[in-house]
């Protein structure tokens, strides 16, 4: 017993032992910190001060300057002006000796002829065509100075102070168009701020934020207005949270209290488990690979030992009986298969209005985007029922551009963009596609929906990717505000 107290007491004191030297080393490297620290900060503060000294030494000189020139224009000016003076003086003099010279002159033939030369030296005499008002002042109080003020900042000088924290102004700040503009306000002007540091993340839960979140904090640093827009941002969470903090040249201040905006936005992903075998699905981007089914089947047939391969005769779509016999299969449907290429989002549209993206390979033989019913039987193709709407695009034997309904077809005229934009208003019946780089309208359905739909998509020998997360964009409820989308080039598919 007395020997198991021991080494307790013995491991404790290790224990305690290496706490001590842990925390001597970290004395010692506080120690270091401070000497390195100091160091820094008064070589900043001597090149601060030296700055500032060649900043006033500058501006002494440059005032010097000043007052010489304008002492030397000043005397340049008087003393041309005192010389002509002088010069019209010493004139004015002669002249005056000579005229009295005359007056004391007894030829009368003689005074009169020196009496009028006299007469016309005097007219143009320079000391009658001489200003006697200087054409400069001698005053320099223009160019005299007070630094009381200034004075009075520099001995106001000191360590720089930690920033306030701002202030995040809802009512200036807007979610649009994919955009999130923040805008904040200082509780009172600082000119020492350098820059504002904004944080972001993602989120599923409304009101102040959680300490503890599953999404990072995203850093923009460097802002100089109190203004901030993201752009580009996919809402692929309801909400977003935001904070922001002001720095200057030493120090950052605390962050602001954190706010949360509501990005709504339309959020789905391909349901792969529903998806033709011959379309490879990987999160949101299908491939259609020409191996998918027959690969599959070999091996579900190679599984149960019959060893056959697939071939038209005993291919999955031939062997299959009528969907509308098909029990529930995934997800409450089966796989799509024969010669429907299709693959469905997962999120119902049953309400509001929603957009999103979808961006395929130009070399694609044939693809389609638009929506269905769920019901949309598993060997349906997209726009040949009444149960699906969508844009199809054909570069297989014959190119086309076309929209599609319960197997009716128009042909649209304008050129297949390579990106393209559906915008489904479900409570109006509008399904409209657009070009999604210049969002120009290419169609729009009229449609009274009778169940909620799903994005549908289709694709043979090609690819395609989609962009959920978008709202809707700004022209294209200005489009559809104006009437445009119900023009009647646009409806005959209604």
């Amino acid at each position: 017993m007395e020997q198991e107290a021991l080494r307790k007491i013995i491991t404790t004191l290790a224990v305690k032992n290496e706490e001590i030297q842990s925390f001597i080393y970290s004395l010692k490297q506080m120690l270091l910190n401070v000497e390195a620290n100091s160091t820094k900060v008064q070589e900043d503060l001597e090149e601060e001060f030296q700055s500032l000294l060649s900043v006033l030494e500058e501006l002494k000189e440059g005032m010097l300057t000043k007052i010489k020139q304008d002492r030397a224009s000043r005397t340049y000016e008087l003393q041309n002006q005192l010389s002509a003076c002088t010069r019209a003086l010493e004139s004015s003099e002669e002249l005056l000796e000579v005229a009295n010279h005359t007056l004391q002159a007894s030829d009368n033939e003689d005074f009169l002829q020196a009496a009028k030369q006299i007469k016309d030296s005097v007219t143009m005499a320079p000391a009658f065509r001489l200003s006697l008002k200087a054409k400069v002042s001698d005053n320099m109080s223009h160019l005299m100075v007070d630094f009381a003020q200034e004075r009075q900042m520099l001995q106001a000088l000191t360590f720089l102070p930690v920033p306030s924290t701002p202030v995040i102004d809802l009512a200036e700040s807007l979610v649009a168009d994919n955009c999130v503009t923040l805008a904040w306000r200082m509780p009172e002007e600082d000119s020492k701020i350098d820059h504002y540091v904004l944080e972001y993340r993602r989120t599923n839960f409304e009101g102040p934020p959680r300490l503890k979140e599953d999404q990072p904090w995203m850093v923009v640093e460097g802002i100089r207005h109190m203004e901030y827009t993201l752009t580009g941002l996919k809402f692929d969470m309801k909400y977003m949270n935001f904070r922001v903090k002001a720095c200057n040249k030493a120090v950052a201040g605390e962050f602001s209290e954190p706010v949360t905006l509501e990005t709504p936005a339309f959020m789905f992903r391909l349901d792969a488990s529903t998806s033709h075998q011959n379309l490879r699905v990987d999160d949101l981007a299908v491939e259609w690979d020409a191996m998918g089914g027959k690969v599959q089947d070999i091996k579900a047939r190679e599984k149960d030992g019959k060893g056959r391969t697939a071939s038209p005769v005993n291919s999955p779509a031939r062997g299959t009986p009528s969907p509308k016999r098909m029990p529930s299969g995934r997800g409450g449907r089966d796989r799509f298969t024969a010669e429907s290429y299709t693959v469905l989002g997962d999120t119902l549209i049953d309400g509001g209005d929603h957009y999103w993206e979808v961006r395929y390979e130009p070399d694609s033989k044939a693809f389609g985007v638009g929506v269905a019913y769920r019901s949309l039987g598993r060997f349906e193709q997209l726009g040949k029922t009444a149960a699906s709407w969508c844009l199809h695009v054909n570069n297989w034997l014959q190119v086309s551009f076309t929209a599609k309904h319960a197997n009716k077809v128009k042909v649209l005229d304008a050129p297949a963009p390579d990106c393209l934009g559906v915008h489904c208003d479900f409570h109006q019946g509008l399904l409209s596609f657009y070009n999604a780089r210049t969002k120009q309208l290419l169609h729009t359905f009229k449609a009274k929906f009778t169940q909620p739909l799903l994005p549908a998509f289709t694709v043979w020998c090609g690819s395609f990717h989609v962009t959920p997360g978008l709202q809707v964009p700004s022209s294209v409820r200005c489009l559809q505000k104006r009437g445009s989308a119900t023009s009647s080039s646009n409806t005959s598919l209604s």
